[in-house]
């Protein structure tokens, strides 16, 4: 029997838009035996694209598994562009063996620039479809899959992609809850100690907890969330509320300040 593969797909296509399903349904002609899952992120998100690409990739990581993430805000040129051209796509290979295949755009592969064990161009064209992710890309997957050496070309320095930026918000759950982009050992505040928290400019009392201390229903906290594998990233929750509404619905990639309580 042969092996399937795994393909997380990461796109700012918005949740339910026909676009994931023209994808999808490209590489279902191209290879029948691909497991394909669709994850949606904000317009131009590449934060949230570089979140989600390192949670998939590090946390639970599936064998067989290639992530495609397309989120190409068209940011490294601001002039017209020619036949729709963008940010290029590029291969990684992470130290785990996770194949990461995505637009080479703004914060998307920062959030795994410590686990690249290799990073490369794609020979694969970049210009000539406003739709790239459905009439290039696919194939170019599909060549990587199956280790067709002529697709990956020249090597590309790790240093060169960004650093992961700090205080920033990198995703809004569900529940209201804010994931950031700050790591549970970078803080040194006590269990249970009162900081204030400014969102656009929004300042709210919140206490921070590693674990050990809970909040009452209806206090803000700045805890440990689910995500980040063993050292988590905080998120900012308000109990049995939403914290994204708290502080006035704000944008993701919006940067928030912390200080301690007098």
């Amino acid at each position: 029997m042969e092996k399937r593969t795994f393909l997380q797909f990461i796109a700012d296509y918005g949740v339910g838009d026909p676009s994931f399903s023209e994808v999808v349904q490209k590489f279902e002609l191209l290879d029948p035996y691909l497991d394909i899952f669709c994850t949606s992120v904000p317009k131009f998100s590449t934060l949230s694209t570089g979140f989600w690409t390192y949670q998939f990739a590090l946390v639970n990581p599936v064998p067989n598994m290639l992530i495609y993430t397309n989120t190409a805000p068209r940011k490294d040129d601001k002039e017209s562009r020619i036949h729709n051209e963008g940010e290029g796509l590029v291969y990684a290979l992470l130290n785990n063996g996770v194949r990461i295949v995505g637009v080479n755009a703004g914060y998307s592969f920062s959030v795994i620039k410590p686990h690249i064990k290799e990073f490369h161009h794609i020979n694969v064209a970049n210009k000539g479809s406003q739709f790239r992710s459905r009439d290039f890309y696919p194939e170019a997957i599909m060549g990587i899959l199956r280790e067709t050496a002529s697709l990956v070309g020249e090597s590309i320095d790790v240093e060169n992609i960004p650093d992961v930026p700090p205080q920033k918000i990198a995703w809004i759950d569900g529940y209201g809850n804010m994931k950031t982009t700050v790591r549970s050992s970078s803080c040194t505040y006590k269990s249970g100690q009162a900081i204030i928290v400014s969102v656009g400019g929004m300042k709210r009392t919140a206490f921070f907890t590693d674990g050990s201390f809970s909040v009452r229903e209806g206090e803000l906290a700045f805890a440990p969330g689910s995500s980040g594998g063993d050292d988590r990233y905080m998120e900012l929750f308000l109990r049995g509320l939403s914290a994204y509404k708290e502080f006035g619905n704000p944008h993701i990639e919006t940067a928030f300040e912390i200080e301690v309580a007098i």
